[in-house]
């Protein structure tokens, strides 16, 4: 038998309409009187009907998550975060990928099931703000570097300074001969330009020659593409002690094919990665990386959209954050001792 508003009135001793009032969470409900009707709807197991809540509040509850890749690790884990964080708010997420190109990128913002959702989290793929008349209005925050015009939010990362502080880790273990791992020519703004703008920055300023021979193309970031590009690397009979690799995925591919090849880690070479990926604490050795904040990015993110949700077209001036990181050094640079949670660069707006 299917439980019934009227049920859940009758054991909370209340009428329907406060029933209606905790289920729809609105205001002006005494706690002791929410408690006694929310624990009347779990002993009763009631549902409430969602469709009919969205038409009477306009909402569906639900956002959707745009995101280029799933295979992507970051991209998962991000994806993991973003759930939580919004289910902690009672959201649920639809989460769609943009890895076909630019027209599917499209046909997903603009199709029917964004119709559905109340807000988009969304990282670009192959669109740029030359695009941005073709992305639909209302409550969005974008993730990553790209930026649109219009009066939408926008979460990032520390590129440029979480690249600099690896490679600056790598230079105080005494490695001067340090591969970067991950550049795209076609990227003068994304985050494959950025990580090579730090990794310069850290040479620079340790007095060392930015050298193009140790500046390794990477379109795409799987693991695969770290090995294939350390095997070049390797191949060139390129001397060198060190590797920053913009992304933990290259770098566990990278760290496979310095084995294979007899290369000691971090005896011989010193690597580093970039993201924390969970993974990273079980490779062997243990993968030195960049922790970007993905937590953080995802709970900032969520509640950016949830405020533009509850107040649709209002005009205020779109807000950058760009979350904190912190360099995590593990075996295969030489050392176990992560940074005390403490050093964490401090999130901060643009």
């Amino acid at each position: 038998m299917s439980i019934t508003m009227h049920d859940v009135a009758a054991r909370a001793g209340v009428s329907i309409k406060t029933v209606s009032n905790v289920v729809n969470d609105y205001p002006h409900v005494s706690d002791a009187t929410r408690s006694k009707v929310e624990r009347a709807i779990a002993e009763l197991g009631y549902r409430p009907n969602l469709s009919a809540r969205s038409l009477r509040s306009g909402r569906s509850g639900v956002i959707s998550l745009i995101i280029p890749d799933l295979r992507n690790a970051y991209f998962a884990e991000l994806a993991d975060a973003v759930m939580r964080q919004a289910r902690a708010r009672g959201l649920s997420v639809l989460i769609e990928q943009v890895a076909g190109g630019r027209d599917v990128e499209l046909e997903i913002l603009r199709g029917p099931r964004m119709q559905l959702v109340d807000g988009i989290l969304y990282s670009p793929l192959s669109l740029d703000r030359d695009d941005s008349a073709l992305i639909p209005d209302g409550p969005m925050v974008i993730l990553g570097e790209q930026l649109f015009d219009g009066d939408r939010d926008h979460v990032t990362m520390a590129n440029v300074d979480g690249a600099r502080a690896a490679t600056e880790h790598l230079l105080a273990q005494g490695r001067r001969r340090i591969v970067a791992l991950g550049t795209d020519p076609h990227d003068t703004l994304g985050p494959a330009a950025l990580r090579l703008q730090g990794y310069r920055e850290a040479l620079e300023a340790a007095g060392i020659p930015a050298d193009p021979a140790y500046v390794s193309t990477v379109v795409s970031w799987h693991r695969s593409d770290g090995a294939n590009a350390m095997r070049e690397v390797i191949a060139a009979g390129l001397p060198f002690d060190g590797v920053v690799a913009f992304n933990d995925a290259m770098a566990l591919g990278a760290m496979r094919v310095l084995q294979d090849a007899g290369l000691r880690i971090p005896d011989d070479v010193a690597i580093i990665g970039f993201d924390d990926l969970d993974e990273t604490r079980y490779a062997l050795p243990t993968l030195s990386t960049v922790d970007i904040g993905r937590e953080e990015i995802a709970e900032r993110a969520v509640e950016l959209l949830i405020e533009r949700i509850a107040a649709p077209g209002q005009p205020e001036e779109p807000r950058a954050i760009v979350s904190g990181y912190r360099v995590v050094p593990r075996e295969s640079t030489g050392s176990v001792t992560a940074h005390e949670p403490g050093s964490r660069a401090a999130p901060s707006t643009l």
